[in-house]
């Protein structure tokens, strides 16, 4: 029996992650062979050109550029927060409306 062990999860540099893409973008290689030859999987190095792609404005209509995401992420962030701070003030109120002291 030929069973794999699960790989672990490795994090790359973006430097890593920009050479990789531009072996397959400028170089022509296919995402197999860069894969293989890097020891990445090749649904990851896919990943790394479509999004490439898509901040150079080659991408499908609508989808987000690395720094959209990263923007979206840092205001989702925000709105939690300040959602956290209204439910504090709105309880604050509450109770001060109450009359307590």
């Amino acid at each position: 029996m030929d069973s794999k062990k699960p790989r672990r999860r490795r994090s790359f540099t973006d430097e890593f992650k920009a050479g990789a893409v531009a072996l397959v973008l400028k170089e022509g290689r296919s995402v197999a062979g860069v894969a293989k030859d890097l020891d990445l999987t090749t649904s990851a190095l896919e990943r790394w050109v479509k999004q490439a792609r898509v901040d150079v404005g080659e991408g499908p209509p609508g989808a987000l550029t690395t720094t959209e995401k990263e923007e979206l992420v840092r205001l989702r962030r925000e709105v939690r927060k300040l959602e956290m701070e209204r439910d504090i003030l709105k309880k604050a109120a509450a109770f001060f409306a109450k009359g307590h002291t």
